[in-house]
């Protein structure tokens, strides 16, 4: 089943963000090579796909799981947990039904 793992970042992350995202990105193109992931990315703190020194507020992966508790220890894994940057992650079950 597909899972939406909604990630809030703690204010002024992009220092953090910088420190573990080769370890981040990893984990998602592991995702993606085992045809698991459907998309991710962050959320810019403003218009723009590139935020500069604004940063981001959060990030979004929707993924395949085998159960709500796989996808809840996937996302408790995130070297941006231990690097500090979110505050809060919300894993929730999650249908695709367009495109």
């Amino acid at each position: 089943m597909l899972f939406a793992i909604i990630s809030q970042d703690v204010p002024n992350s992009l220092p953090l963000r910088k420190t573990a995202r080769a370890d981040h990105i990893a984990r998602l193109t592991k995702l993606r090579d085992e045809g698991r992931l459907i998309l991710a990315g962050p959320h810019p703190a403003i218009e723009s796909d590139d935020p500069g020194d604004a940063g981001f507020t959060g990030s979004l992966v929707v993924a395949e799981f085998a159960s709500l508790q796989d996808a809840q220890s996937w996302a408790d894994s995130d070297p941006y947990i231990k690097a500090g940057v979110y505050e809060r992650v919300t894993v929730k079950p999650f249908k695709k039904v367009l495109p």
